[in-house]
């Protein structure tokens, strides 16, 4: 399928703003765009929900999200499932592991709280250059282990944990569920950056949201070295691990570079035994899952995510 008119619209918009290509993009550069970012989301508008509280969980910045009971954004879901705030997701942003923060992916934390009517927990992992590669995984492994400790006593059912992330937070998720097997009742990637070799032919595409040059950046920042490009906790489309995974929903953009990458991890996950499900959005571009304001497709995506989750947690 071509381009959705949506995302034709969409990439003209983005393309009046910087893009990350350049190798010699500093850290003055980084910090500015880091501000943009949440300059931007501080303009978006955000649902109300019951309840959202800072926490510092042993160390990792977290943010708790208690979904709206009742709302009409929980009847979007197109779920009978209702709302469970006992049923915890804990959501790990995008932004290529070195953008995205709690603020900037706040909207999105409310939406998918009161879409999937869950507590969500979103992370605020330790982002590179500054902390490159395991300190993110590890940080993740910090709340999940924090979560089976404490959970029970906020009134979260440690049995009921869902790993969800976008992007480069897909790739949190996943590794997480990898790391920390029969930990997770279920798992949402939504086009996860997996492969750091970059071998899927969708590379080519010059019109999904991001380019090659700038997932090769994204890559650099995040790995301390060659070797750590090579680890399966960081590159987990490589782990021998798949066939452990909970179930789990894989999210595409068909217009996405890393198209490929995952639809070949779901190949990967399905042929060691994993239970996945794949969904393609056609039309669909990098980043459109957190944009319901440019994409009529983002609250599809977030039904399915809903639907999937009282399925199966």
């Amino acid at each position: 399928m071509t381009l959705h008119p949506q995302a034709v619209a969409a990439l003209e918009e983005w393309s009046r703003g910087p893009k990350v290509t350049d190798p010699g993009f500093g850290p003055e550069d980084i910090e500015a765009k880091r501000a943009e970012a949440r300059a931007l989301a501080a303009d978006e508008a955000r649902e109300p929900v019951e309840r959202a509280e800072d926490l510092d969980v042993d160390g990792v910045p977290c943010r708790v999200y208690v979904p709206e009971a009742g709302t009409e954004a929980g009847t979007e879901a197109g779920t009978d499932a209702g709302t469970d705030p006992s049923r915890l997701l804990v959501f790990l942003h995008g932004g290529g592991f070195v953008f995205g923060d709690l603020e900037t992916h706040d909207g999105q934390s409310r939406r998918l709280a009161n879409r999937t009517g869950s507590t969500v927990l979103t992370v605020g992992y330790r982002r590179p250059p500054e902390h490159r590669f395991p300190a993110a995984p590890d940080d993740v492994d910090t709340v999940l282990r924090w979560v089976g400790a404490h959970g029970s006593g906020l009134g979260l059912d440690p049995r009921r944990v869902v790993a969800v992330g976008d992007s480069a937070g897909g790739n949190l998720a996943l590794v997480a569920a990898l790391r920390n097997r029969g930990v997770l009742a279920a798992c949402v990637l939504v086009y996860p950056f997996v492969d750091s070799a970059m071998a899927g032919a969708s590379y080519a595409a010059d019109d999904g949201g991001l380019t090659r040059g700038e997932a090769a950046w994204y890559w650099v920042q995040y790995a301390r070295d060659a070797d750590d490009l090579a680890d399966p906790d960081l590159t987990p489309i490589r782990s021998d691990r798949l066939g452990t995974l909970p179930v789990t929903l894989l999210q595409i953009a068909e217009h996405d570079v890393l198209a490929d990458e995952d639809a070949e991890l779901a190949r990967l996950i399905a042929s060691a035994g994993g239970e996945v499900q794949v969904t393609t959005y056609p039309g669909m571009i990098h980043g459109f899952w957190r944009h319901p304001e440019l994409f009529d497709a983002a609250e599809d995506a977030l039904a399915e995510v809903a639907r999937f989750v009282a399925t199966h947690v």
